[in-house]
């Protein structure tokens, strides 16, 4: 994986903190990263999932759809 993003932003909620990158692996194909870093105690914590390709616009439908919900 390649560790240059192209796009990167940063949330912060409550004690965690989530960092969303669109990023370019080596073969050239884009993917999106998301990764949580939160504090469990006194250790950091840090999750991350990757979507690739043909799986991000199913994904972001999915999430506009979830937050929809939530104000409905």
């Amino acid at each position: 994986m390649n560790n240059t993003a192209i796009y990167s932003t940063m949330i912060r909620a409550g004690k965690c903190t989530f960092f969303i990158d669109l990023r370019e692996s080596k073969n050239g194909k884009k993917y999106i990263q998301i990764s949580e870093s939160s504090l469990n105690g006194e250790k950091r914590k840090r999750s991350v999932i990757r979507v690739f390709g043909e799986s991000i616009e199913p994904f972001r439908q999915a999430i506009t759809e979830a937050a929809g919900a939530i104000s409905a």
